[in-house]
């Protein structure tokens, strides 16, 4: 009797421990199952048709399921230019490798502003054919691509250059700042341009949305379930220690 008392508390932390570890591990799965349905979802919105894109009242409600969704929008380009940072490993188009992707201010025909991603400019372009390059059509216009809800940086994302208007996630609220839009006419996301919009000179490189979803929750719930085991293995040892102790510790038992 006196040694199964030994194990009442232990008993009572390693059953904690196991329900925390097994919750975590099926809610990993609950979020595997998730991702699996968003992407699903993203994957059908992309190769639909265009439909138009969220307008200011629309915006609150946007989500994750919005993201690479397929959109149309009419309007007119306005002067200014900010950069989004990337290195392309497998470009669709003719250039690769570092460079920026060129984000433009798009004033719509209803009067609130989009930033659209006219595509790729190689990291060795000169700055005067950059300049070149980067003078936007004329006169009103209706635009197709992808909608790509707007992302903050971490803290493992360097630090942007506002003087060089370089930055290193999509942070169209940072961006539209920096040209000097107000909030609340700027939307929540932009809009990767289809690659039918590069321009004869080949630049910038339309068309080279990377459609990827991070997707690590089955890894988490094997991690979480794995400790769950370790944990059951370790107290069943631990318990035979106290119940079966060895022959020469059996006195002190």
């Amino acid at each position: 009797m006196g040694r199964t008392k030994k194990l009442i508390i232990p008993s009572i932390a390693a059953a904690i421990g196991l329900a925390i570890l097994l919750n975590l591990g099926f809610w990993q799965l609950g979020r595997l199952e998730w991702k699996e349905n968003l992407i699903v979802q993203v994957e059908q919105g992309v190769a639909k048709a265009p439909v138009p894109a969220p307008v200011p009242t629309d915006w609150a409600t946007l989500s994750d399921v919005d993201d690479y969704r397929n959109v149309s929008v009419s309007g007119e380009y306005l002067d200014g230019e900010t950069f989004y940072y990337t290195a392309l490993s497998k470009p669709f188009g003719k250039f690769g490798g570092p460079g920026v992707m060129a984000y433009s201010p798009f004033k719509t025909t209803d009067g609130w502003i989009v930033l659209i991603n006219r595509g790729f400019l190689p990291q060795e372009l000169p700055e005067n054919e950059r300049a070149h390059f980067l003078k936007p059509p004329e006169g009103i216009s209706e635009i197709t691509g992808l909608m790509r809800l707007g992302e903050k940086p971490n803290w493992t994302t360097p630090a942007s250059n506002p003087n060089d208007r370089i930055w290193f996630a999509r942070d169209t609220d940072a961006m539209g700042k920096t040209l000097g839009i107000e909030a609340q006419f700027l939307a929540p996301y932009s809009i990767d341009l289809d690659k039918r919009y590069t321009p004869s000179s080949g630049l910038p490189q339309a068309g080279e949305t990377i459609v990827r979803f991070k997707n690590d929750h089955l890894g988490y719930a094997l991690t979480w379930f794995g400790l769950a085991a370790t944990l059951i293995g370790v107290f069943l040892a631990y318990a035979a220690t106290i119940l079966w102790p060895r022959k020469e510790n059996a006195k002190d038992a």
